[in-house]
């Protein structure tokens, strides 16, 4: 009888341990194996093409690594990782005007195919980066600097002259490279930190890559599709981790260790990131230890706190932002279903529709941001003054902004085209990213918001996918859309650049160009006194203000993970989680 009593107990035991999932502390499942389940697709695994942080938190420092590293989680302080040392004044290695560094490239690391790297490989990756120059992309990071400009094209023609001028800013001899700014640039170490990846030349031009003269720069730059570079789908680096598969059909990418590498291999035998959409899926998936990090969005948050087995991490202070895009000059060309009849008729809108500041200041005025912040932030948000995120420098509190106020909203719509937007109405599409439903949640509180106004005003809601949502939004298709920006780098030029200069990232998308913001940019670039920097950010926010079109929301973070995840930390600057350190236990 004693027996069967404790056979009972055994039995409750395993029923309550399989109702559960994770009542009773479970063996480590897949040990050598992290497993990443995210809603976002990555774009392309080539670092020179790669500008979102679906794709960049696969290659950048697993696959690819850069010439030096953030130390630990300081977003300003740096330690050696392709390069044998950080450059300072103290070891020479950057000069007293600080527009020439020098990095000592470090012996012996080898690329994944066992060649070893060299300063030509560090050259040619860098020169590549810049000159590749594909519509939105990250060129403009390198190009800025060293050659002064944000772009390689003077109205669709290659400016073909400043590639000499970028391949004397950047000198090769033995194993130091040498970069020379074209005027002292505050932040170039951070870029460097994050945007300085190195692939194999020989390997590269061998499989038909540019073969890096100045000749071949028709081939390499500008692709118009992801899939067009050679890198698209293969890598060669020196990081930890090799690419094995990157599998489209079932949205799936595999590393797997490098115990070739020139540190000590990662504990981690692989890395699988897979992409799966429903959220319920990635919680069954996190419940049952068959994933081991996923992406929540804050109104799932809820449904992850508490489970057993499960770590979660609150209030990560992010250099990331949440935002509202206008598009003031829509592309209508063939057809475009955002913008219905395509006319301001009632049931459509034109392509000049947010070329109006009023319907700008009247949108900026309808979406009631404390219900935003509240149900899909879960508090854990902030209206932003501008495009500097809070905590950063340049950040202006006391700038004003756009509040939630219905008759103001209201007001601008009636003086909008001389009173025709609200006379006759509107219908457009506000879209977002399948799977992200906070950005869902923030779609529905501004058409609630919209359409409150005036029964005449209607706008849609609708999700693509993530590489739709990048491909059709630098495309100049979408008439408005939500997306976050996550920094290229920690300083507030990576914020207003890409969010106020004619050709930043989503600016140029939008239609934005106002001299006087191109020109207090590359002023703030070069200016050393803080004071005076300062100053310009301020005056940058202003005009955010002044000329409205994105509308930001701030925003901490968090993280998800199984308890029996270790090494993992955290640093501002970092696209995902940084693999390397990490085990199971």
């Amino acid at each position: 009888m004693k027996m069967m009593r404790i056979l009972l107990v055994l039995a409750l035991i395993a029923s309550l341990a399989s109702i559960d999932g994770s009542a009773y502390a479970q063996a480590v499942k897949n040990p050598d194996t992290m497993t990443i389940a995210r809603f976002s697709d990555p774009e392309t695994l080539d670092p020179a093409y790669g500008y979102d942080t679906a794709s960049s938190e696969i290659y950048l420092w697993h696959i690819y690594e850069t010439l030096i590293f953030f130390n630990g989680s300081s977003t300003g302080t740096f330690v050696p990782m392709l390069a044998a040392e950080v450059p300072s004044q103290a070891n020479g290695g950057i000069s007293r005007d600080n527009k020439v560094y020098t990095f000592k490239v470090r012996d012996g690391v080898k690329f994944h195919d066992g060649t070893p790297m060299t300063a030509e490989d560090v050259k040619y990756s860098l020169l590549r980066f810049m000159f590749m120059d594909r519509d939105g992309g990250p060129s403009w990071l390198l190009l800025a600097p060293l050659v002064g400009t944000e772009e390689t094209r003077e109205k669709g023609q290659l400016k073909t002259a400043l590639f000499a001028e970028a391949d004397r800013a950047i000198q090769v001899k033995g194993t130091t490279v040498t970069i020379t700014l074209k005027e002292p640039f505050a932040p170039f170490m951070s870029i460097m930190a994050m945007w300085s990846m190195v692939v194999s030349k020989p390997w590269a031009v061998k499989n038909g890559d540019w073969n890096g003269t100045a000749g071949d720069l028709s081939k390499l730059n500008n692709p118009q599709k992801p899939e067009n570079t050679t890198l698209f789908s293969k890598a060669n680096g020196t990081g930890p981790f090799k690419l094995i598969q990157w599998d489209r059909q079932t949205r799936q990418v595999i590393l797997e260790r490098n115990d070739a590498y020139w540190r000590k291999p990662a504990g981690l035998k692989r890395v699988i990131y897979r992409v799966v959409e429903d959220f319920g899926a990635r919680r069954l998936m996190l419940q049952q230890g068959d994933a081991d990090i996923i992406s929540v969005n804050r109104p799932e948050q809820s449904q992850v706190e508490g489970l057993s087995g499960v770590r979660l991490i609150d209030d990560l202070f992010q250099l990331i932002n949440a935002n509202y895009y206008m598009n003031l000059k829509i592309d209508t060309t063939g057809g475009n279903p955002d913008v219905g009849s395509g006319r301001l008729d009632g049931n459509g809108i034109p392509g000049d529709f947010f070329a109006d500041v009023n319907v700008r200041r009247g949108m900026a005025q309808s979406v009631d941001y404390d219900t935003a912040i509240r149900d899909c932030w879960r508090g854990k948000a902030f209206v932003g003054h501008g495009p500097i995120p809070k905590g950063l420098f340049g950040y202006n509190a006391a700038q004003k902004w756009y509040a939630y106020d219905p008759a103001k909203a209201a007001a601008a719509f009636r003086e909008a085209r001389g009173g025709q937007v609200w006379n006759t109405g509107f219908r457009f599409t506000i879209l977002f990213n399948t799977g992200n439903s906070t950005r869902q949640c923030m779609a529905q509180v501004l058409k609630v918001g919209v359409e409150a106004l005036n029964p005449k005003f209607r706008v849609d809601v609708r999700s693509i996918t993530f590489p739709q949502l990048l491909q059709n939004y630098r495309a100049g298709k979408l008439p408005m859309w939500i997306i976050g920006w996550a920094a290229d780098f920690p300083d507030a030029d990576n914020f207003v650049t890409p969010f106020l200069h004619s050709t930043g990232t989503y600016s140029k998308a939008q239609g934005y160009n106002n001299p006087e913001a191109d020109k207090l940019i590359t002023q703030a670039r070069a200016e050393t006194d803080p004071a005076k920097r300062r100053a310009i950010y301020n005056r940058l926010q202003e005009i955010a203000y002044n000329d409205v079109f994105t509308l930001y929301l701030d925003r901490t973070g968090f993280e998800v993970l199984r308890t029996w995840v270790r090494g993992w930390y955290y640093n501002p600057a970092f696209f995902g989680d940084y693999v390397y350190p990490m085990s199971k236990q």
